[in-house]
């Protein structure tokens, strides 16, 4: 089982509609899927699930379905995680729900990382909460990959959950924002990992604590919301896409890279993906990814084509991570 991060520490570019998108091709190629919602926004749950069925798993008081369901007795002080609820997507497709009041487990997991120095294993078990919930739910389902979805920042939250994750994708938006995010993106992964490594040298805590071992490999990047005119990438696009393989060689693989006239002669980019504007609408309204769309759903003529475009782009893509990541099924 290998576990695939995506993770940008600034909103709007798309990361949850990719992690959405992939989850369902990985399904199509035939994987067991796992997507893990740990964003405390919850909106990849709200991709998947309809507002029905989020008011189930939302009730007034207790959630006990959710992410923060399983991890509540290490918030109340109370016990460890309990077996997390896998929500059935698809017969090869589970998600773990996410939850907005997972935001309250942002100070627990702020003061643990500190008491981890000091070996204590309470800390321990806060910290790797997430990737102990990621396996059990993997478990569950047999999964081979796991797909996690996070937040746009670099708090306490996405620390733990980036730690428990085998390989980091990061999606990137063609402008200032993301190359500015590269160089804050990079030197946190660094930090994180020799960090958490540390304190596994330190840890003298029960050896039956399966703790995450903080690989955390930078597989690559994706450029999303890639716009075309005439058939050809726009000004403003080929502006800062220039500009990112030589930001991410430098900030992310920590080895500077030579100068690249496009993206599309990196070897860290994975892929570019177009903007599919109105699809995208589409897709949401009828609750499936762009590449389920059919004429019944209102994707005719061109739409069409274009959904089609969509199959071919994700399942490439997907195929790429794969290779990446060293995932099989």
């Amino acid at each position: 089982m290998r576990t695939i991060a995506f993770f940008n520490s600034k909103g709007g570019v798309g990361k949850t509609t990719l992690v959405y998108h992939l989850a369902w091709m990985y399904a199509e190629l035939g994987a067991s899927v796992v997507a893990v919602d740990l964003d405390p926004q919850s909106n990849l749950s709200t991709m998947f699930l309809g507002d029905e069925r989020l008011v189930e798993l939302w009730p007034e008081r207790e959630h006990p379905q959710s992410v923060l369901g399983a991890i509540s007795p290490i918030l109340r002080g109370l016990g460890d995680i309990t077996e997390p609820h896998v929500e059935s997507i698809a017969p090869n497709l589970g998600l773990v729900v996410g939850d907005l009041a997972l935001s309250r487990f942002e100070a627990k997991l702020s003061s643990a990382w500190p008491a981890c120095l000091d070996n204590d294993e309470a800390a321990f078990r806060a910290e790797s909460a997430f990737h102990r919930l990621i396996v059990q739910a993997a478990n569950k389902r047999e999964a081979s990959v796991v797909l996690i979805d996070v937040g746009p920042n670099l708090g306490a939250i996405n620390r733990a959950a980036i730690i428990a994750a085998n390989s980091v994708v990061l999606p990137l938006a063609p402008d200032l924002f993301s190359l500015q995010g590269l160089r804050n993106i990079g030197p946190t992964l660094k930090d994180w990992r020799r960090e958490w490594r540390d304190r596994l040298e330190r840890t003298t805590v029960d050896a039956d604590l399966p703790l995450p071992a903080g690989d955390m490999h930078p597989a690559g990047y994706v450029v999303m919301q890639h716009a075309v005119r005439a058939g050809r990438p726009t000004l403003a696009y080929r502006k800062w896409t220039t500009r990112i393989p030589a930001v991410y060689a430098q900030e992310v693989v920590g080895v500077p890279g030579p100068y690249l006239e496009s993206t599309d002669d990196d070897d860290h980019c994975l892929a570019t993906l177009r903007h599919y504007r109105s699809l995208m609408a589409m897709a949401q309204e009828a609750r499936k990814p762009v590449f389920h769309l059919r004429a019944a759903d209102g994707a005719i003529g061109g739409h069409l084509h274009a959904a089609q475009d969509c199959q071919r782009d994700f399942e490439a893509l997907a195929t790429v991570i794969a290779g990446k990541c060293g995932l099989a099924w």
